[in-house]
């Protein structure tokens, strides 16, 4: 029974920019898979799917009553909606917001059916926890039992492997395939191709925000269209060089000797959790890292311990480019040595800015832009802008882009001052395939140069670039984890 039924239609994604779509029909229990570069209007067309986009024009019929949808944009609501709730400075103790199970529960659900499904997402132990403490990969869990525990007709999930551990990722592919087997209609909307599970049988590829391709899977990547997509892409990011740094910054360098980071012994707490137990870590001259665990393993606390923002730092044996944390080094110290970006950092850049300021921040450490950029500062920005494919998108509200959009940007943020330290935490997270190649690109040219290390957390090995040295592994243990640490250059000679 077809449910879904759109013909020749538009819909307003914002004032100047519309999604087409000229046939598309869904037939109830299908499993449909679409994908397309970023910005290219995929979660616009997952909106339309959930009645949430206006019709500008065309045919359009939706049957589905119970529609649930899961996206990093939803996720970003939950997470601005948890800040404005605090009233920590209103009261005499830290207002921790909801807790995970308050989450999934403010729409009625079946508590035996929660406790199963949290069970098998390995989230039990951290129900009753602060939604607003768990990592990326933990609330992508807790977003999608909500989603299903709510038993929808309708199931659109954004990038729902994301943010997932190898675990995590099986587990999921394997009761989305139970779901559709047991009749369940379901959207997944994806970058990656190579994650196009066996069971979705059709398939959608948008591009400029127009559906150009849909219908029966095999048909679809059979077509000479698709492949020429992908080799103009390919040909497209061989040919790409970054901007340099800017001339007249003073460069800051660090001597060939001292390490760049010493941890002894780490402990890191929260509650009565530990986070890191016991780590030994060290990071020498010329070394490129790629650190890899598990959801709530501890990886982006091991970041916010190098960046200097975590305050545990202080009761550590921590040092960060020779200076002992809290011997009189200030938080500015050591970011001028550091390019970063995170998903919590996404989430956290809320200022109103354009995509050219937020690049233009990343001169100054700054999330926003709060001194006048000189002359050579606003040409790379606008080289950036370039090579991201996205002069045209130089002055619109950063907020209104794209989740991968806007990924990029703070990609480009962090490397414009090409920084001695590069800090990236899952930076591949909601990138398509070409842009992910070029992501990788950009690190290996950057690196090349010689006066920039990398630190670059992931799930998956095969994300790491080529210039990746040793690797540091979170290790799943009778009680937390254990470390193991491998240098690849001597595995591999």
């Amino acid at each position: 029974m077809t449910a879904i039924f759109i013909h020749d239609a538009q819909f307003a994604i914002s004032e100047q920019d519309h999604l087409s779509i000229q046939q598309l029909e869904l037939q109830v229990g299908q499993c449909w898979s679409f994908v397309g570069a970023n910005g290219s209007g995929k979660t616009s067309l997952a909106r339309v799917l959930a009645n949430e986009l206006p019709t500008i024009k065309g045919d359009v019929d939706n049957r589905f009553q119970r529609i649930e949808w899961v996206s990093f944009e939803q996720l970003q609501t939950l997470a601005d909606r948890e800040r404005e709730q605090d009233d920590s400075d209103l009261q005499d103790h830290v207002d921790h917001g909801h807790t995970a199970r308050e989450i999934i529960q403010e729409q009625p659900i079946n508590n035996t059916e929660l406790e199963a499904l949290a069970e098998r997402f390995g989230i039990s132990a951290l129900l009753d926890r602060a939604f607003r403490y768990l990592s990326t990969g933990e609330t992508r869990k807790v977003l999608l039992c909500r989603a299903l525990l709510q038993d929808p007709d309708l199931l659109i999930l954004d990038e729902p492997f994301d943010g997932l551990d190898v675990d995590a990722h099986a587990d999921l592919t394997q009761l989305l395939q139970e779901r559709v087997a047991a009749g369940q209609t379901l959207v997944l909307i994806l970058n990656r191709l190579e994650e196009l599970p066996d069971f979705s049988d059709h398939l959608g590829v948008l591009t400029e925000c127009e559906l150009n391709m849909a219908g029966l899977r095999c048909d679809i990547e059979a077509s000479a269209e698709l492949a020429q997509l992908s080799h103009l892409s390919a040909v497209e990011a061989a040919t790409q060089a970054l901007p340099p740094a800017d001339p007249d910054a003073k460069r800051r360098t660090l001597d060939n000797d001292t390490p760049r980071i010493v941890m002894r012994d780490m402990q890191v707490s929260y509650g009565d959790k530990r986070i890191l137990d016991g780590l030994n870590w060290q990071v020498n001259p010329g070394e490129h890292w790629q650190i890899v665990g598990p959801n709530g393993a501890g990886k982006s606390t091991l970041l916010s311990l190098v960046t200097g923002d975590h305050p545990q730092g202080y009761s550590n044996h921590l040092v960060l480019f020779g200076h002992k944390r809290g011997s009189g080094e200030s938080i500015w110290d050591i970011k001028q040595h550091i390019g970063y970006v995170s998903s919590s950092m996404q989430q956290d850049y809320r200022v109103t800015s354009t995509p050219k300021a937020v690049i233009l921040s990343g001169f100054f450490d700054s999330i926003g832009v709060y001194q006048q950029p000189g002359s050579t500062q606003l040409a790379l920005a606008d080289q950036w802008l370039t090579l991201l494919g996205m002069s045209h998108l130089a002055n619109e509200p950063f907020r209104h882009l794209s989740y991968g959009q806007q990924r990029l940007l703070l990609i480009a943020r962090a490397m414009v001052k090409h920084p001695p330290i590069l800090i990236l935490d899952e930076p591949l997270q909601g990138l398509d395939s070409f842009n992910r190649y070029w992501v990788k690109r950009w690190i290996d040219l950057l690196v090349a140069e010689g006066g920039t290390q990398l630190l670059f957390v992931s799930h998956h090995e095969q994300d790491a670039p080529t210039c990746i040295s040793h690797r540091l592994v979170f290790v799943p243990a009778e009680h937390g984890y254990h470390y193991q640490i491998t240098d690849i250059t001597l595995a591999s000679a």
